[in-house]
């Protein structure tokens, strides 16, 4: 502890980076009975802190190593960090990223001075290709987590947290993907207040330090979230797990929802607006003290990123509402037969605002609804099925159902009575020219595909749902289908929604 302590403390990054504010946020301190203070990390050079731990590892370079030059692969902060700390030093950077990375993502990098290489589909594939090249090349790798410099650089958040709080602080929350920011901070306040609490904050699809932690070692995810892609990592690094075993508190885990309920928190509270990694750290609090009831206490969140896609924003601004517990789906059946309809509307009534509403005739005996109302809470969502219920209307919550939220409210239309065998997948493309062909060119003209439906999200990837007409006794060359494709898929058949609706 004392080693990383002492590079702490004579890390470079000030000469790069710049110390950021701590700022009250009044309106979510009123709201939550506690007093929300935000690290606004978002506010630096590169727009993240990123730029923290690369420069502190550039700075600390050979002469031979700089000469040799700098290589990373990053789809995104990490990246930006290693461009603009190479550039300050005057050395050569290489980037290496996916090519599924969004324009405004390269250009950034670009204009830093970076040179980009894309390379493959995911993070995983450019991390190979920078391998390569490292061996090729010579060029010195700068890892965006597992190193002891880049920790030691990020932990100077901690030391600003300190000095600017005068010590009085309950608990730090911040976002976790290698692991490296909460490494060095978690280390840092646990040598000089330990009786801070430390808490990480991961979305529920991307865990891998939480799993760690749980089992005791590090654990590889088979498959990672891409929503809050600045911590879209599989496995978590050597050093970071040590330290956080020792040093963190807990982990909390936040679906997408809470991540963009928080993501308008902080819009509120600042008027800037953090990507989804970057509000990790508020989603985690706002959850911690929902479920804690802790109040009078003073909590930090460390808003850590702002390098959103505006075409993301409309994502966002649509799963909201149910992120902060003010809006609630269900699928109702109602008899078809006249006035039904309206007895049913009726039912909503009691002031209540409704945010959706979609209406399909199933047969000739029942129709299906699928409506969002406006709620104060989970109580309230609670209380409005049980009232659906006892005035005899068949309903299922579909607030916590993704295929609903993110699929199926766009396309409400009925079953066809045409298709056969179907089933239903949910796939991740990446978001690349040819992606749609290649699944096309691999499935071939075995099966027909019964239903399509894709809406891009502004991200790496975008969400495509595909019903696919599967003769009985082609069940396994589907899954080797599938399996041989390389894109990440979840099957949907069974899924309530679907079966109501589509």
């Amino acid at each position: 502890m004392q080693k990383m302590l002492k590079m702490i403390l004579t890390s470079r990054v000030y000469e790069a980076a710049m110390e950021t504010p701590l700022e009250e946020a009044p309106a979510l301190s009123a709201k939550l009975g506690n007093r929300v203070l935000l690290k606004r990390e978002d506010l630096q050079p590169v727009f993240s802190f990123k730029l923290r731990g690369a420069y502190n590892k550039v700075a600390h370079l050979s002469e031979q190593e700089k000469a040799n030059g700098v290589i990373a692969a990053s789809a995104g902060n990490h990246a930006q960090g290693v461009a603009f700390s190479a550039r300050r030093m005057g050395i050569r950077a290489v980037i290496v990223m996916p090519a599924t990375t969004p324009q405004i993502k390269v250009d950034a990098v670009r204009a830093l001075g970076g040179e980009v290489i894309l390379h493959g589909d995911s993070y995983s594939e450019a991390q190979d290709h920078c391998d390569r090249l490292v061996e090729q090349t010579g060029m010195t790798f700068i890892h965006p987590f597992d190193d002891e410099l880049v920790i030691a650089g990020q932990g100077t958040v901690a030391d600003e947290l300190l000095r600017q709080s005068a010590g009085k602080l309950d608990a730090v929350f911040l976002p976790v993907g290698g692991g490296g920011l909460i490494a060095g901070v978690a280390a840092y306040l646990k040598a000089l207040c330990p009786e801070v609490r430390v808490v990480g904050v991961e979305p529920v699809d991307s865990d891998a330090m939480a799993r760690s932690l749980e089992q005791g070692r590090r654990v590889s995810l088979d498959s990672v979230g891409i929503f809050a892609d600045g911590v879209a990592v599989r496995e978590i690094g050597k050093l970071t797990f040590d330290m956080c075993r020792r040093f963190v508190d807990e982990i909390i885990r936040v679906d997408t929802d809470e991540i963009c309920g928080a993501i308008k928190s902080v819009y509120q509270a600042t008027r800037s607006i953090v990507e989804p990694a970057g509000a990790l750290g508020v989603a985690g609090l706002k959850k911690y003290v929902r479920e804690r009831k802790v109040a009078g206490q003073t909590l930090v969140a460390v808003n850590s990123g702002a390098n959103m896609n505006f075409e993301r924003l409309r994502y966002v601004a649509e799963r909201t509402m149910i992120g902060e517990k003010q809006e609630a789906l269900f699928a109702v059946t109602i008899p078809e037969k006249p006035g039904a309809l309206r007895r049913f509307c009726a039912e909503l009534g009691d002031g209540r605002n409704v945010t959706e509403f979609n209406y399909r005739l199933s047969s000739r005996s029942e129709a299906h609804i699928f409506v969002g109302i406006s709620i104060r809470d989970a109580e309230e969502r609670q209380a409005f099925g049980r009232q659906l219920t006892g005035h005899g209307f068949q309903n299922i919550d579909l607030t916590d159902n993704d295929l609903a939220k993110t699929h199926i409210r766009y396309m409400v239309g009925g079953r066809s009575a045409e298709a056969f065998s179907e089933v239903l997948y949910r796939f991740w493309f990446p978001e690349r020219p040819g992606a749609l062909v290649k699944f096309l060119s691999a499935m071939g003209q075995d099966w027909n595909i019964s239903l399509f439906h894709y809406r891009t999200q502004g991200g790496d990837f975008g969400r495509v749902l595909i019903g696919l007409e599967i003769p009985p006794g082609e069940e396994g060359k589907l899954k080797e289908f599938l399996e041989n494709l390389g894109y990440r898929y979840v099957e949907e058949t069974e899924n309530s929604a679907y079966r109501l609706f589509l």
